[in-house]
């Protein structure tokens, strides 16, 4: 059987509720022949061999005696990993939704284009009542950097090149994608940042990139460059990203995610004029494809026996 358990990042009960209700409306319509049970159901939890997850409070599956594996609603896995109560041998399988790179690669090429045509200094002058052409420059003359290139970092790689931008791409071995230069390793990292004008994070957050978009990569962007991070909110040093705001290293920051979220109000981000601000909202996860995906796993696994692959818990992904 399958205990399905989630839990709203607003830590809001009537939100994870309807979060909850909406997940196994859809799960059950993906896999009928399966029981669900959630938080709402009587069940014997010995019953459970299959969990499938959306950031739940810590300690919500100890009590699950013969789990046999852990499936995860999203990409991020970093919730899951932090949770003690979890034996290391239960095999954790992240998300991995193509709908969901197309969506975060349609939010990464929002984000660099609104940087590239200048649109928050258009935002600055009209808030002034200033009318001003700022110039343009060929896509070809804008070097975006990408931080990241596993199913979501390729995506957006891919479709920012097709736009005529200059894509560099950054990951842990080498990869060959059409249009993308690539670099790995450390010295590859000071590479390519050195030339680019738009840096674009989608890392997942483990221990070793925790931070990385701190001062130590920030110097050694070009004076003037700007970045997105779409990753998550640890992968930036906030008072390193308000330092080089201040002193123009960098000169706007696009930023969908955030060390707490909600952003708390007096978070100095709201009100600073070179950050724009939205609420993690550039890869929702969907309920339809994500769903069928799960689906398919489980159906795998009861006829074959084979999990799908899993987290390297070393590497957090």
């Amino acid at each position: 059987m399958i205990l399905l358990l989630t839990s709203d990042p607003r830590d809001d009960p009537e939100a994870a509720d309807a979060g909850t209700a909406d997940w196994l409306a859809h799960l059950e319509e993906a896999m009928p022949e399966e029981t669900i049970h959630t938080v709402w159901t009587d069940y014997d939890p010995g019953d459970i061999d299959i969990a499938v997850i959306v950031q739940p409070p810590p300690g919500s599956l100890a009590h699950l005696p013969n789990l046999v594996w852990i499936h995860s609603l999203w990409a991020g896995v970093e919730t899951i990993l932090a949770d003690e109560t979890i034996p290391p041998d239960i095999p954790i399988v992240r998300l991995q939704d193509p709908h969901m790179a197309d969506t975060i690669a349609e939010a990464a090429a929002m984000h660099v284009l609104a940087l590239h045509r200048q649109m928050p200094g258009y935002r600055a002058l009209q808030n002034e009542h200033t009318w001003k052409d700022l110039g343009y420059a060929e896509t070809s003359e804008t070097r975006v950097g990408i931080l990241g290139l596993g199913l979501m970092g390729s995506a957006a790689a891919r479709v920012l090149a097709m736009l005529g931008f200059a894509v560099m791409g950054w990951s842990t071995t080498p990869k060959n994608i059409d249009g993308v230069e690539s670099f790995v390793g450390e010295s590859g990292l000071a590479d390519m940042a050195a030339k680019t004008d738009i840096l674009v994070n989608l890392l997942p957050l483990t221990p070793a990139t925790e931070r990385i978009m701190s001062s130590g990569l920030f110097d050694r962007l070009p004076t003037g460059a700007r970045i997105v991070n779409l990753g998550r909110g640890p992968h930036v040093d906030d008072d390193d990203l308000l330092g080089a705001l201040d002193t123009g290293r960098v000169a706007h920051a696009s930023l969908d995610v955030f060390w707490e979220e909600p952003l708390p109000a007096d978070h100095p981000f709201w009100d600073h004029p070179l950050i724009t601000i939205t609420p993690h909202v550039a890869a929702p996860t969907g309920r339809l494809t994500g769903s069928r995906i799960v689906a398919d796993n489980v159906r795998r696994y009861r006829a074959e026996g084979i999990i799908p692959e899993a987290v390297d818990r070393r590497l957090a992904y």
